[in-house]
């Protein structure tokens, strides 16, 4: 774990399954159907149970670069934000989409007044968005809202893996 305060909040990376993690919102690497699927998105399903999958049929779709709120199910969380990152295609668009999504959910965040949040590593998996782009687009965003007045007082950005660890600590580091 590698923490950090900025403006009294703690940004911390973490190696570990954002399922476990206790915050007061997860966000979930959703698609754009809300349709669940494999990665985060399945476990973030699985632990959680059907009332999440019901809710987001509900909602119908989400854009690529924005994010919706469910509740958690059976999870800890007080919420899901399902948030839709870009599928890496090595344009500058990819950037902007991938900072949108973050910045959505932070946005939520602050509609629904949480105080602790996670994220996972958002279109780097199959969304095939290299770790090393992705690292700094989504502390850059981050950094930069915890630097405002924010009700947040916890952020974590949950990793899944040494490599996806790693990509963070060294953007972390610049």
């Amino acid at each position: 774990m590698s923490t950090r305060t900025i403006n009294g909040v703690t940004l911390a990376l973490l190696k570990g399954n954002i399922v476990e993690v206790q915050a007061d919102a997860i966000v979930n690497a959703a698609n754009s159907g809300l349709r669940g699927g494999g990665g985060v998105d399945g476990a973030i399903h699985r632990a959680g149970g059907p009332t999440i999958m019901e809710e987001c049929r509900k909602i119908g779709g989400c854009p690529t670069g924005s994010a919706v709120a469910t509740s958690a199910g059976k999870l800890q969380a007080r919420y899901i934000f399902h948030a839709v990152g870009p599928i890496y295609s090595g344009t500058g668009e990819d950037a902007q989409l991938l900072a949108s999504a973050y910045q959505s959910c932070l946005d939520l965040a602050e509609h629904h007044r949480v105080q602790s949040i996670a994220f996972p590593s958002l279109s780097t998996g199959v969304y095939g968005y290299p770790l090393d782009e992705a690292a700094p687009i989504a502390l850059r965003t981050i950094i930069q809202h915890i630097q405002k007045p924010t009700s947040l007082q916890q952020v974590t950005v949950v990793l899944f893996g040494d490599e996806a660890f790693q990509a963070f600590e060294n953007a972390l580091e610049i």
